[in-house]
């Protein structure tokens, strides 16, 4: 009887131990919950219409926004103009306008993302570093925002709405495996 009992408490111990995997997220502090709100967002900024002064109502804030990175104007010619050849008159006419406008044109890069990582799979596995599945799930989006004399003259978007993939290590050497890797960078070097 006492051995049956220890065996069922054992057996709920390790059915239980899945949800003593790591899990966590990882964000990039921002105004939006979700790519929809991003892009949504993103697609208010209109060409010719939007001024610098009012993108950080639309969540876009050139000066105290986060993850924004500043382009300056090579690369930003860089990033429109696929090649040196093609006339200016085939160029899309906000981009034409940053060209003519030269020093006066900017250009800032937004970045937002929200990823979640949760860990599957055995516990002993991943807890001996001998096997560890991460799913991973969330979003991301990229709006390049371009401005000339304080007006949007082009806006553009990247991003993946829906990330969702799957992170696998093996090491069979479980938690001597880094071991094996420094002592053998050793040897080459």
């Amino acid at each position: 009887m006492i051995r049956a009992v220890c065996v069922a408490v054992g057996a709920m111990a390790l059915a239980g131990c899945t949800s003593l995997l790591p899990h966590g997220s990882s964000g990039v502090s921002g105004p939006f919950a979700s790519y929809a709100q991003a892009e949504s967002a993103a697609n208010a900024i209109t060409s010719f219409n939007t001024r610098v002064s009012q993108l950080p109502a639309l969540g876009f804030d050139t000066d105290a926004g986060r993850n924004v990175t500043r382009v300056p104007y090579p690369d930003i010619i860089g990033r429109l103009v696929p090649h040196p050849g093609v006339p200016l008159q085939d160029l899309d006419p906000g981009i034409r306008q940053c060209i003519q406008a030269q020093q006066r044109c900017q250009a800032w890069l937004f970045h937002f993302e929200q990823q979640e990582h949760r860990r599957e799979g055995s516990f002993w596995l991943d807890f001996f570093n001998i096997r560890r599945i991460t799913n991973v799930t969330g979003w991301w989006i990229d709006v390049l925002v371009v401005a000339a004399d304080g007006v949007v003259v082009f806006r553009n978007t990247a991003g993946q709405p829906h990330t969702d993939r799957i992170d696998r290590d093996t090491n069979p050497l479980g938690p001597f495996q880094p071991a094996g890797e420094g002592a053998g960078a050793v040897l080459l070097h």
